[in-house]
């Protein structure tokens, strides 16, 4: 299979313990707007939460190491807290 982009939303609440960060279910997209609207909706809500672009060959489970970054906001973990 060829590769395509991919949209995805991740959020993230507070995590137990030593963890600052808990991973909710990452949500997969349409469109690039699409994640972003809906990262806005739930950035309110969730300690932190990104909406990025990537380019993946989703057989083969390879991705591209190079987000997109479509909107981000709150408090976020590595390699999201320095785009």
């Amino acid at each position: 299979m060829a590769s395509e982009t991919v949209h995805l939303v991740q959020a993230y609440v507070a995590g137990k313990g030593r963890s600052k960060f808990r991973a909710e279910q990452a949500v997969g997209c349409k469109t690039a707007e699409e994640a972003r609207r809906k990262a806005e909706r739930l950035g309110p809500l969730r300690l932190g939460v990104v909406a990025y672009s990537i380019t993946a060959d989703t057989e083969m489970g390879d991705y591209d190491e190079n987000p997109v970054l479509l909107f981000k906001s709150g408090e976020l973990p590595p390699p999201f807290d320095e785009l």
